[in-house]
């Protein structure tokens, strides 16, 4: 296609030559009045020909970019695949813990630098072959590409990165949960800082078009010096919830730098070594994630355990409480027994009335010991409940746990704690023999109304009660719903603002109030902590 039309702009451009070489000719007769209408016809023709075949190089032009772009699209997938087929392989080495554990390791790092180093080579040959198809347009069109990430880089820092550049962590974990734990992440950081060296030793990392060895070698390692200084700033930086932020920056220091050894015989560090250096920063990230996974899931223990502890000790209290009851039940029903012996007929009948109701006393004392001693017994039996907190969340939000305590109410008022401005309203407490197995359905069922989706252990979700409520139904659970949230002090808290705002006396003696408030709450801290 290409060669077609090259031809046809050649056509036209010696038909164009023929032309002008004419309008030369007739230059003479200009005067003549039919000359010069040929003239113009000519000219007119001239124009219309320079357009088309303007049309006709522009085409070319971009076929050719086209045709070179897809040469190095091809060759990126091609050289990815190379390295993904190759981590792979790497990746089964690494996990292999026999007893030559350590050579496969070090055979798998080795195979993973000569993977890097043959899609080095491919990218390499596939941008020398673009650039001989598409010539200077090509060439041109590289040039604005770099151009355009230089002046992002300006913009961004001048502007500061905001949002634009934010990325989720959680593919990072995902990509790594199954295989590593904090001690590999950190190995495998160490790899890809050695990595970085070896590209350094090797003269991969950076690249100048000086003749004299001497004077290429000290632009390189002036441009290698200038970007590694602001990559191990930006990576210091490094947190769990800053990666896409840093890696723009770190493509943005390539850039600048580049810019900057233009002047140096166009001194510039390689695409190779960016990506080493951004394979730090993934690794870097990793371990901070790694290891912010394993505090949480420590964290979920504790609290876990922490929950167990208050309901066996609720439940040996219930216990306890429920032994002396009914101890101190049967005691005064033996006393009564006793004196309904001794009673005359017409005291007989309040005394039996008395010792029925201890009979209906002990038999839910001891139904109450019953309950507390199966419960402790049983280890998933418990409470699913499912609260909100429009003050705090908003409408719509609502958090579904699981308590195996036997005042299931204990744990929504911790919850409702100072760590929120307002208490939890209740809507459902559902009691199930399998408790968790209850919680992790409706976690799951409702997985994509998680408000964080960050933090898969985090049980609050937006969604409509209504959807809760059928879904809990449809699972052949019961239970008394509470559709419309009271809210109460949220809702007051919004009418006493509404009166402060209008009303300067309300306003005064509502601050009048709270200042006496506070004093009172100090003191009432300073007695606890005397006690």
């Amino acid at each position: 296609m290409q060669t077609a039309l090259q031809e046809k702009c050649n056509k036209h451009l010696n038909k164009i030559a023929d032309l002008t070489a004419e309008v030369d000719s007739l230059s003479q007769f200009k005067d003549i009045r039919d000359t010069t209408a040929e003239l113009e016809r000519i000219k007119l023709d001239i124009e219309r020909r320079l357009d088309d075949a303007d049309r006709q190089i522009n085409a070319l032009r971009a076929q050719s970019i086209k045709n070179a772009e897809e040469i190095r699209s091809k060759a990126r997938h091609e050289s990815a695949e190379l390295v993904r087929t190759v981590q792979i392989e790497t990746d089964t080495l690494r996990r292999e813990s026999n007893a030559d554990a350590k050579s496969k390791r070090e055979r798998a790092a080795a195979l993973l630098d000569e993977a890097n180093i043959q899609a080095s080579a491919i990218i390499k040959k596939a941008e020398d072959s673009a650039e001989q198809i598409a010539g200077d347009a090509y060439r041109a069109l590289k040039e604005a590409d770099r151009l355009q990430s230089v002046i992002d880089a300006l913009k961004n820092s001048v502007k500061g990165y905001g949002n634009d550049y934010v990325k989720p962590t959680y593919g990072l974990l995902d990509e790594l949960a199954e295989m590593y734990s904090f001690e590999d992440a950190g190995q495998e950081l160490k790899r890809a800082r050695e990595r970085t060296k070896l590209l350094v030793n090797s003269g991969r990392a950076a690249a100048c078009d000086y003749v004299e060895a001497h004077r290429s070698q000290t632009a390189i390692n002036f441009v290698i010096d200038a970007f590694n200084g602001k990559v191990d700033s930006i990576l210091a930086r490094g947190k769990t919830d800053n990666y896409g932020k840093l890696e723009a920056e770190i493509k943005d220091a390539f850039a600048l730098v580049n810019q900057n050894g233009v002047a140096f015989r166009n001194a510039r560090i390689t695409d190779e070594y960016l990506a080493a250096r951004i394979e730090e920063l993934h690794w870097a990230t990793a371990v901070h994630v790694i290891r912010e996974a394993e505090k949480e899931e420590q964290r979920q223990i504790r609290e876990q355990i922490r929950e167990e502890e208050k309901a066996r000790r609720e439940f040996e209290r219930a216990i306890k409480d429920a032994a002396k009851e009914e101890a101190a039940i049967q005691k005064a029903m033996e006393k009564m027994q006793a004196q309904l012996e001794k009673a005359t007929e017409e005291q007989r009948a309040a005394f039996e009335l008395q010792l029925s109701e201890l009979q209906d006393k002990l038999a839910e004392a001891e139904a109450k010991n019953q309950r507390a001693l199966s419960m402790a017994q049983q280890t998933k039996t418990g409470h699913v409940y499912v609260i909100s907190n429009i003050g705090s969340f908003g409408e719509n939000v609502y958090k579904v746990g699981m308590t195996r305590r036997l005042e299931p109410m204990d744990r929504v008022k911790e919850l409702g704690d100072a760590s929120v401005p307002f208490p939890f309203d209740v809507h459902a407490m559902i009691w199930s023999e399998d408790a968790p197995a209850l919680e992790r359905d409706l976690h799951r069922y409702f997985l994509r109304a998680q408000m964080n989706k960050v933090n898969p252990r985090k049980e609050f979700f937006r969604l409509n009660i209504e959807d809760i409520k059928a879904h809990v139904e449809g699972l052949g659970h019961q239970g008394s719903w509470t559709i419309t949230a009271a809210a109460a002090q949220y809702r007051e808290t919004l009418e006493i603002e509404k009166l402060i705002e209008s009303d300067p006396v309300t306003a005064q003696e509502w601050t009048k109030h709270q200042l006496e408030y506070e004093p009172q709450l100090e003191s009432d801290e300073d007695e606890n902590v005397s006690d």
